[in-house]
C-alpha cells in the first residue's frame, strides 16, 4: 500500500459560537476555525463508506475512523475482508500506516500526507481532516452568497510565507453554521486540481452534518471520477483514551 490515503475522513464537544449578525462578517480566518472545530468536534468515532469511481471500475470499502483534537486520527478498513485491517495512524505531524498482510507499520515522511490512499481522490490530509489548513494559511473573506436560506462565506486560503504545503491556494465555502460545502484545492500555478464538495446535510452525532463527501478531479468529466465517502455513524464524545492513536492500537484497533 504504497499510495497513501485524505481529503476522510477525518474524519471528526465544545464548539465556538456561530457568527452573529452585527452588520459586519466574521473575518476568513474565524469562520474556518468555527467550522473546523464543528467538523472535527473535541473527539469522534465513525463508520464510513468509501466508494472509488473510475470510467472502468468501481471499488466500495467501509472505514473505522476514531478522531481526537484538532491532529489525531486513527483509520481502519473493515471491509472487504481482502484489505481488512489496512490503517492509518496520524498523531501530530507524524503519521505511520500499517499493512496487515505483511504485519508492517511504515512512517510516512510528511511529503506523503498528500498522496493518494487505496487510488482513492483523497489523501491523509483530506481525509483527516488536519489543522494545516489552520495553522499554514491566510484566510481571507471574498464574498458571500446562499445555501437553503443561511449565508454561505466565500473564502480565500493562500499559504503562508515558508509554510510546507502541497496547496499554492484554496477556496471555500463555509456555512454561517459552520457546515463545510465546498474546497476547491490549486497547485503553485494556481490551477484547479480537485474539487470536495459536502451534501444531504442533517442530524447526526446530535449536530447538522454534511453526510455526503464527494471529491472529484477539476478537469474530469462530470460523474466520470470522484471518490464518495457517506457516513453511515457518527457520534462526538468529549475525550477518547491516548492509547488508541497508538502503533499498538494502528496494528489492532478497538482492543
Amino acid at each position: 500500500m504504497k499510495k497513501i490515503f485524505w481529503s476522510l475522513l477525518t474524519i471528526f464537544g465544545l464548539f465556538l459560537a456561530p457568527p452573529q449578525s452585527t452588520g459586519t462578517d466574521p473575518d476568513g480566518g474565524a469562520i474556518v476555525k468555527a467550522a473546523f472545530d464543528h467538523f472535527r468536534g473535541n473527539a469522534s468515532i465513525s463508520t464510513v463508506q468509501m466508494t472509488i469511481h473510475r470510467p472502468d471500475w468501481e471499488r466500495t470499502m467501509t472505514l473505522k475512523a476514531w478522531t481526537q483534537g484538532q491532529t489525531d486520527s486513527l483509520f481502519t478498513i473493515i471491509s472487504p475482508s481482502k484489505d481488512q485491517g489496512n490503517g492509518t495512524l496520524k498523531k501530530g505531524r507524524e503519521m505511520w500506516m500499517y499493512n496487515p498482510k505483511v504485519n508492517r507499520v511504515i512512517k510516512l515522511p510528511p511529503s506523503m500526507m498528500s498522496q493518494s490512499w487505496m487510488g482513492s481522490d483523497f489523501s491523509n490530509n483530506d481525509l483527516a481532516k488536519s489543522d494545516t489548513l489552520i495553522t499554514d494559511y491566510i484566510h481571507t473573506l471574498t464574498g458571500t452568497e446562499t445555501h437553503e436560506g443561511k449565508k454561505v462565506y466565500q473564502i480565500e486560503s493562500i499559504p503562508k510565507p515558508g509554510a510546507a504545503v502541497v496547496w499554492g491556494m484554496q477556496r471555500l465555502k463555509v456555512r454561517e453554521d459552520h457546515i463545510f460545502l465546498e474546497e476547491i484545492f490549486y497547485d503553485e500555478d494556481k490551477k484547479p486540481v480537485k474539487i470536495l464538495r459536502m451534501s444531504d446535510i442533517e442530524m447526526i452525532g446530535g449536530k447538522l452534518f454534511p453526510r455526503k463527501w464527494r471529491m472529484e478531479k477539476a478537469d474530469a468529466e462530470e460523474g466520470e471520477e470522484y471518490t464518495l465517502i457517506e457516513y453511515q455513524e457518527l457520534s462526538f464524545v468529549n475525550d477518547l483514551p491516548d492509547r488508541l492513536f497508538s502503533l499498538s492500537a494502528l496494528k489492532h484497533p478497538g482492543r
